[in-house]
């Protein structure tokens, strides 16, 4: 009923996981991740806890329309995240064997 070595061995492989998780989060943590619009006219790069690190804009840029520049911001601001997203879930699920833990991502 029980895996090769009993409780101990599941409680053995359940601490090895945690720790791998937690590494893999510390590294997700650490992570920058570009997202960009406008052909590279708004970069902004994001942590892997989806804080804004830097925006830069193209000083042309300026001259344009204030609803478009702001449209290209957000667009770049979720590109950024939606790539941490893909990154998370692509390191988490290597560890999981690609099951979906609810709350995990």
């Amino acid at each position: 009923m029980f895996p090769k070595g009993g409780m101990s061995g599941m409680y053995k492989k359940a601490q090895e996981m945690q720790k791998k998780m937690a590494d893999i989060q510390s590294e997700i943590s650490s992570m920058e991740v570009e997202g960009s619009s406008g052909g590279d006219m708004v970069k902004v790069v994001v942590s892997g806890e989806k804080k804004i690190l830097s925006l830069n804009l193209d000083p042309n840029l300026l001259n344009e329309d204030k609803e478009m520049i702001e449209d290209l911001i957000l667009v770049a601001i979720n590109q950024a995240i939606e790539k941490v997203d893909s990154i998370s879930k692509e390191k988490m699920g290597s560890l999981t064997g690609g099951m979906n833990i609810p709350g995990l991502f």
